[in-house]
């Protein structure tokens, strides 16, 4: 059932928390902590500060930093000024960094001494922005610790629920990256309708989460989620197999009972199964990416936990899919519509519903869509039409309602006419067990068009056998799905949330 009570504004949610819960820790990283009495008045006083420094209603603040708590605190403090708060990948290249901080025109930029000379050499050549700093950055204009220190203005607190309060930039694996507006009310109906209903999110979890937090994924559930349900989130500076096996063991904050990743996380944790003690984890989540059913049965076999795969994207406040831990399962599926929302699959040519068992365009309506795309009213009409969110990615529907992801429209190999989407071809190549890692893209070929290329990583250091893998290819994929050729590689370039950078791999072969 819908959890309606996590539908409010931020600043209510902590008021609450803060009152029936104040000694437990919200939020926490390998240097800090904040309990919710502390996070209701720290936010406070970084909203004040904001309005202090001239920040207008509805104008944008820009969180360029590794994560840490300080993100989490912004995430949730430039709401309470009436603001909109930007993330920005802190691995982005500076022309990349330059886009968001153009695009959105954020007159406050929040970084950390790492990216502070990058910040720098940007506003050398741009308006004056107002800059404040997190970790005691030397010469920084704001001080972070001591704005949390000083008195400041009350905060507004007026952020209606279906204003924009955070915008985040889609990925760039199709094009130039859209800032995609994003509400309170959107995202904590996803909390409302998913995160607490059907995984289960209260306030006695402890959330592990590596995930980055400039993704939607983790900003909706490991920052959101956890703070609309008063749980605890331990923030992790970047994945590691070892650290979070270490994690998971237990630490100040409590034994972690909730896990989410990508499903490269999951893949390379299942080599750690020996090593690995969980005493309190009760489920893990994957979202973000296709997680192949090969990864999804070896994981639950190793652990014992429920992984549940969900699918997602921005655009929707992230999900509009997902696994359910009680009933029954289809692995490889990425589950069902989250309730409240509606999924259609259509065909892209006549605008008609599909069949069950037939391929079509996911379109979504609900109350998590995006009101739009920031200054892109032509792109916000072609995705949006009469309510309903065009995805681009296609899918098929059982007789169950359960969804299978095939790829999206514009990941399409047409090889002699006959099409072949990447995700079967890489579920095929990862069902042995063989490679740790794959992915597939379309090469041109002089009579067939294009042709697909797979890109692997070994497993465990061990050399790659080229014929045994396309052997096993060749056992579950029909002949032209089968990839032309192998390439072995270190490692596949992906998003923070798990896409894979295909253009990158495309770069290499053509």
């Amino acid at each position: 059932m819908l959890r309606t009570e996590y539908v409010r504004p931020v600043h209510e949610l902590l008021a609450g928390h803060a009152a029936a819960r104040g000694d437990r820790v919200a939020f926490a990283d390998d240097v800090r902590s904040v309990t919710y009495a502390e996070l209701a008045a720290t936010t406070a006083r970084l909203a004040g500060h904001l309005q202090r420094l001239g920040l207008g209603r509805g104008e944008r603040v820009l969180l360029y930093l590794d994560n840490r708590v300080e993100v989490a605190e912004s995430y949730l403090a430039v709401p309470r000024a009436g603001a909109v708060a930007v993330c920005v990948n802190p691995a982005s290249a500076i022309d990349e960094v330059a886009h968001v901080l153009d695009d959105s025109e954020a007159r406050v930029v929040v970084t950390d001494a790492a990216h502070l000379p990058v910040v720098r050499e940007l506003l050398s050549t741009r308006t004056a922005r107002e800059v404040i700093a997190v970790g005691g950055a030397d010469g920084a204009e704001h001080d972070y610790a001591a704005m949390l220190d000083t008195p400041a203005p009350a905060p507004r607190d007026d952020l209606g629920l279906d204003d924009t309060a955070w915008m985040l930039y889609t990925s760039g694996t199709t094009g130039r990256p859209k800032g995609v507006y994003l509400t309170q009310r959107g995202c904590f109906w996803v909390v409302a309708a998913c995160w607490a209903p059907i995984v289960g999110l209260g306030p006695d979890d402890v959330l592990l989460s590596p995930l980055p937090l400039f993704h939607s994924y983790a900003l909706v559930l490991c920052v959101l989620g956890v703070a609309a349900v008063g749980a605890t989130g331990r923030i992790l500076a970047r994945f590691s197999v070892d650290d979070v096996a270490e994690r998971l063991a237990g630490g100040p904050e409590g034994a972690p009972t909730v896990f989410p990743g990508v499903p490269t996380m999951f893949s390379y944790l299942v080599g750690r199964r020996s090593e690995l003690t969980a005493p309190a984890l009760r489920l893990c989540i994957s979202a973000g990416a296709i997680l192949p059913a090969a990864v999804n049965e070896r994981f639950e076999a190793a652990f014992g936990v429920p992984l549940l795969d969900g699918y997602g994207i921005t655009e929707t406040s992230t999900m509009v899919t997902m696994n359910w831990p009680t009933g029954s399962r289809v692995m490889g599926s990425c589950g069902l519509p989250v309730p409240g929302l509606t999924v259609r699959l259509v065909d892209p040519a006549t605008g008609a519903d599909v069949l069950p068992g037939d391929e079509g365009e996911i379109w979504v309506q609900g109350p998590n869509v995006t009101p739009g795309y920031h200054r892109l009213p032509d792109a916000t009409a072609a995705a949006i039409v009469d309510g309903w969110y065009r995805t681009g990615d296609l899918a098929r529907r059982d007789e169950h309602g359960y969804l299978r992801i095939s790829g999206r429209t514009k990941e399409l190999i047409i090889r002699g006419g006959e099409n072949i989407y990447p995700a079967e071809v890489e579920d095929a190549l990862l069902a042995d067990g063989v490679v740790a890692d794959a992915a597939v893209v379309g090469v041109p070929h002089e009579h067939l068009g294009e042709v697909p290329v797979a890109f692997v990583v070994a497993r465990g250091g061990v050399p790659v056998d080229h014929d045994a893998v396309l052997d096993g290819a060749r056992r579950r994929l029909s002949a032209f799905k089968v990839p032309a050729r192998l390439v072995e590689v270190d490692t596949i370039p992906r998003t923070g949330s798990g896409k894979i950078l295909r253009f990158r791999l495309r770069e290499q072969v053509c």
